[in-house]
């Protein structure tokens, strides 16, 4: 391929999934009414001067979860909590730490420090009555789960969890536990793929490793299309005689695309694979570890997301300027491991960490983020700005 394929043209290439996500609805106000920011007293801010000081006199209190119902007449205030319902005709409070008291039941607040409306929080100001809390497709985060049950909502519907299906291919992939052997290598791949399926929330079916069969890829891929939305598989997708992976997936579906301009991660596979009436998502991922890392970050996460109904934006691209000459020819992208940190000015500026090479896994642990050379870039020199993906 001449450039690197978006996810809109795999979505589209894919036919991705359409599932029925959290819908708009309609929604009470939140909060539900003024009310206090603060511990302190509240009043009519129209009563405050900027050049002489104000003194009220306390009427009573009101406490979070109890209204208080009397009247407040000019020249009062009403002692109030956090979270407590603003008086009727009140507007503004002041915290109790900058007033004192200056007679019993009596307070002053010095001229100068308030504004009208201050530490007030306005009905709605958080959802208008009308409005839609979460928008179909929206992540159920930390923040959107509080925000549900801050609207009293104990139940929504949402997409199921994606499930998906991976193995590692090659006769040289040894599981952990296997004695070690001349020519092998102890798998990595499976163990990556997990944590960062893990942290999507998809549902996981490890299948282990999958010699260099032809038989045994061909078995393994028809049971992983019959559990499984998606399949992850890494090796086995180059040019090599042992490499079936590609012609398997002709055999048993569709390649939509393979081989992509970029670095590392060139040879990645992406189609379909058809088991009686199911057919699941294929992403033939590289053998080399750090390119599995990359294409699952540029590829294989977007396109979960957006099999699982996610309408999230990408990750956004930051910049920062480079300490170092970091070599590249136009004509791919090129992802590189890279270390971010702030300057005294408060720029951000990125090394690399070290040794570049796809197979090389512990630059990757020590790296906090990717250095995207983009498709007709050149070699960045020392200070130039080149965009970063925080990992």
């Amino acid at each position: 391929m001449t450039h690197s394929p978006s996810l809109a043209d795999i979505a589209a290439k894919l036919e991705a999934y359409d599932p029925q996500a959290l819908p708009a609805s309609e929604v009470l106000k939140l909060p539900p009414h003024d009310n206090s920011a603060m511990d302190g007293y509240a009043f009519h801010g129209s009563a405050l001067n900027k050049a002489q000081a104000l003194s009220l006199k306390v009427v009573g209190t009101a406490l979070a979860g109890k209204a208080w119902q009397g009247q407040v007449q000019e020249g009062e205030c009403v002692k109030i909590m956090t979270g407590a319902i603003m008086p009727q005709g009140l507007n503004t409070v002041v915290p109790q730490e900058l007033c004192k008291m200056s007679a019993e039941n009596e307070i002053e607040i010095p001229a100068g420090l308030l504004q009208v409306g201050d530490n007030r929080r306005l009905c709605g100001e958080d959802i208008m009555q009308g409005k839609a809390a979460l928008h179909k497709g929206a992540l159920i985060t930390p923040a959107a789960a509080g925000l549900l049950a801050s609207l009293g909502v104990p139940r929504v519907s949402v997409v199921r969890r994606l499930r998906v299906a991976y193995f590692s291919t090659g006769d040289e992939i040894l599981s952990l536990g296997e004695s070690p052997r001349e020519g092998a290598v102890y798998d990595s791949n499976r163990y990556t793929v997990h944590g960062m399926l893990q942290s999507l929330g998809c549902e996981m079916v490890d299948m282990g490793v999958v010699k260099d069969d032809p038989l045994l890829l061909e078995q393994a891929f028809n049971q992983a299309a019959e559990q499984a939305d998606a399949i992850i598989t890494s090796g086995g997708v180059s040019v090599g005689e042992a490499d079936f992976t590609k012609a398997m997936m002709k055999k048993l579906g569709d390649v939509v695309f393979w081989k992509i301009a970029m670095r590392p991660g060139r040879p990645m596979a992406v189609g379909r694979i058809q088991k009686d009436n199911r057919s699941a998502i294929l992403f033939g991922l590289p053998g080399n570890p750090v390119a599995v890392m990359v294409t699952f970050l540029a590829f294989v996460k977007p396109a979960l997301l957006k099999m699982m109904g996610s309408s999230a934006s990408p990750e956004p691209m930051m910049r920062a300027k480079t300490l170092e000459v970091l070599r590249k020819k136009p004509g791919r992208t090129e992802y590189q491991r890279g270390l971010v940190s702030r300057n005294a000015n408060g720029e951000l500026e990125v090394v690399t960490t070290g040794n570049q090479g796809s197979g090389v896994l512990s630059s990757m642990v020590q790296a906090n983020a990717l250095i995207v050379l983009s498709h007709q870039q050149g070699t960045a020199q020392l200070g130039d700005w080149v965009d970063v993906l925080m990992l």
